[in-house]
């Protein structure tokens, strides 16, 4: 089974809102939230993948990433390596640049979304922070 190494973002901005993106309906795992993200080239780091990646997909340029958590899931048909990093450190105004929906939640209201089952321990962790 192909395992799958993808660089996630938890992206927080200054009112402490999170950045969600709906996976687009012909995808694995699609019209689920998650947080932005993607592949990781064989020839990147996660900080370097997720900042190119994040300016892909949402428009965001990325100065710096600090490392959160691991995921390791296995889906029926794919394993997924997920290396979360939270990012705070940005500019920009993000958008969904390939067409996908997005929008800042408050941490609070984060449980009212529906994510991938891989997600599922980074909303854990998000919400028991102080």
């Amino acid at each position: 089974m192909k395992r799958v190494n993808v660089a996630v973002g938890v992206i927080i901005n200054k009112q402490q809102q999170i950045l969600l993106a709906m996976r687009h309906a012909h995808l694995h795992q699609g019209n689920k939230w998650e947080f932005p993200g993607g592949k990781v080239e064989n020839d990147e780091t996660v900080s370097e993948a997720l900042i190119r990646e994040l300016k892909e997909e949402v428009g965001l340029n990325v100065n710096s990433t600090i490392s959160f958590m691991d995921i390791s899931h296995n889906y029926p048909d794919k394993q997924v390596f997920l290396q979360i990093h939270l990012v705070t450190d940005f500019s920009g105004l993000a958008i969904g640049l390939e067409g996908q929906q997005i929008r800042w939640v408050d941490k609070a209201d984060l449980c009212q979304y529906e994510f991938p089952a891989a997600n599922l321990p980074i909303l854990e962790k998000l919400l028991n922070q102080s």
